[in-house]
C-alpha cells in the first residue's frame, strides 16, 4: 500500500508539473499570437513617411518629457526596406531599426503612428523615393547629445523634419529655442549642467518631438 500511495502520488506530481508547462506554452503562445496579430495590424494601418514616436527609456528621456511637456521623447520615420516596415531614427548612429525592435524598446511597447493630412498628394512615390535619397545623407552619422542644428551630427526629430522639409518643402512643427522649453525642473537642469556646463545655448534653433508630435499639419493613423 504504501509503494501504491508513492506512486500515486509521484503521478500526481508528474500530472501536475506537465499541465503547468503546458498551461504556460499556451499563454506564451496567446501571448505570441496577440503580438503577431497586433503587428499584422499595425502593417495594414501604416504606409512610407508615416512619422511614428514613443517614450523612449535612454538616460534623457525624462528630462525632454519635462522641459517639453509631452510623453514623447523619441520619434522616426517609417519606410520600406526588403518589403519589410523599418523606422529610419537618429540614434547612435542614425540608422534603420526593423519596426516591431523599434516598438519594443519603446517604454511598454507604446508608440503613435501619425500622417500629413494631404499624405495623398504629398508624399507620392517619387516624394518618398526623394526622401530616402535625403534621408540616406545622415545614415550613419552621430547622435547629436546637444541639440546643434548642424548636420555633422543629429537627434530623432532633427533627422524627420530635416528630411521631410528637404525632400517635400513640408515643415512640420515649429523651430523653437532651448529658452523656449521650461528648464526649471532640477531633472532637466542637471542634463543640461552634463551637456553644456555653465554654456547653455539658449539661442540654438531646436526642433522637438512634442513640436511635430503635436503639428497641425499631422493626423494619428495608428497607436495602442
Amino acid at each position: 500500500m504504501k509503494v501504491f500511495i508513492t506512486f500515486l502520488t509521484a503521478c500526481i506530481i508528474s500530472f501536475l508539473l506537465y499541465s503547468g508547462i503546458q498551461m504556460h506554452q499556451f499563454a506564451e503562445g496567446v501571448k505570441n499570437d496577440t503580438a503577431r496579430f497586433k503587428h499584422f495590424k499595425l502593417r495594414n494601418e501604416i504606409q512610407e513617411g508615416d512619422i511614428i514616436f514613443q517614450t523612449s527609456q535612454s538616460s534623457q528621456s525624462k528630462a525632454i518629457q519635462l522641459a517639453t511637456h509631452s510623453k514623447y521623447s523619441h520619434m522616426g520615420i517609417i519606410f520600406k526596406r526588403d518589403n519589410q516596415y523599418v523606422v529610419y531614427e537618429a540614434i547612435q548612429p542614425v540608422q534603420l531599426t526593423s519596426l516591431k525592435k523599434w516598438i519594443v524598446r519603446g517604454q511598454n511597447g507604446h508608440y503613435i503612428v501619425k500622417r500629413l493630412k494631404n499624405a495623398e498628394t504629398a508624399l507620392t512615390e517619387d516624394a518618398i523615393k526623394k526622401m530616402k535619397q535625403v534621408g540616406s545623407h545622415y545614415l550613419n552619422k552621430p547622435y547629436d547629445i546637444h541639440f546643434e542644428w548642424s548636420d555633422d551630427k543629429i537627434y530623432c526629430s532633427e533627422l524627420v523634419w530635416k528630411i521631410y522639409k528637404e525632400a517635400t518643402g513640408i515643415e512640420v512643427g515649429s523651430l523653437q529655442h532651448l529658452s523656449d522649453f521650461d528648464l526649471r525642473d532640477k531633472v532637466v537642469q542637471s542634463k543640461m549642467k552634463e551637456r553644456y556646463g555653465n554654456n547653455t545655448p539658449l539661442d540654438e534653433p531646436v526642433i522637438s518631438p512634442a513640436a511635430m508630435f503635436h503639428s497641425d499639419k499631422l493626423i494619428t493613423v495608428a497607436g495602442n
